[in-house]
């Protein structure tokens, strides 16, 4: 038996259940019990992450909307801004196109620093005009993500292992997306489960047999037990 290292996840495709939504409630626990940092590094908008933190009963150190909004648990590090998103959302309603959120689009009520796009919608009149504005289009496999092409998940990660105080190269991170591959590039061991896209998989030191929730449940009891 060793000591926990610490965490880092993403949310979508890897905390939840095999159909692809909604968060699998078998990683609560683990993640309640784990000894060190578990950081929450996804594409969700910022308040999403802090409830989960809320839910799973672990401190909120949380790097969201693709490392363009970071929380260490005390301060707040924004990395972007949405005017410029704004801009790209509505030359491209202009053109013709929807969202594809409906009316009330919660999935952007609440994001600070990009904007989500449907994956039902158009892509390439979206990149087009994002490459316009000097922004970036990242399909993460549950929405286009409309950003400012600096900020990641990896270098959220370093702002908040520097204010928690641990080393990058110390973690293990789980991940299924192109969005990941920042944080694998930081951390010491990574997995994408089964389900990840190709981006991920090369990234990845390992990819695992399980999908999903299942794959990171495995990881964690592999990690616990020293393997």
């Amino acid at each position: 038996m060793t000591a926990d290292p610490p965490l880092v996840l993403d949310v979508d495709g890897t905390l939840t259940r095999l159909e692809g939504w909604g968060i699998d409630p078998r990683v609560f626990d683990p993640l309640r019990e784990w000894e060190a940092p578990v950081v929450i590094a996804t594409g969700k908008a910022f308040p999403y992450p802090v409830a989960l933190c809320h839910f799973a009963g672990i401190p909120e150190l949380v790097v969201a909307e693709n490392g363009g909004v970071v929380y260490t648990g005390e301060d707040v590090f924004y990395r972007a801004d949405r005017e410029a998103a704004e801009a790209v959302v509505e030359a491209y309603r202009a053109a013709g196109y929807d969202l594809g959120w409906g009316r009330e689009e919660t999935v952007n009520r609440w994001r600070e620093t990009e904007v989500a796009v449907n994956l039902e919608q158009p892509l390439e009149p979206l990149r087009e005009i994002a490459a316009e504005h000097g922004l970036e289009v990242v399909d993460t496999g549950y929405a286009y993500h409309v950003k400012d092409p600096e900020p990641n998940k990896g270098d959220g990660l370093e702002t908040v292992a520097a204010h928690v105080g641990f080393d990058p190269a110390d973690c293990v991170a789980v991940g299924d997306s192109i969005n990941d591959v920042s944080t694998f590039e930081r951390t010491g061991r990574s997995f994408a489960v089964a389900n990840a896209d190709d981006h991920a998989k090369r990234a990845a030191d390992e990819v695992l047999e399980d999908a999903h929730a299942d794959g990171t449940l495995a990881v964690l009891e592999r990690v616990r037990a020293g393997e």
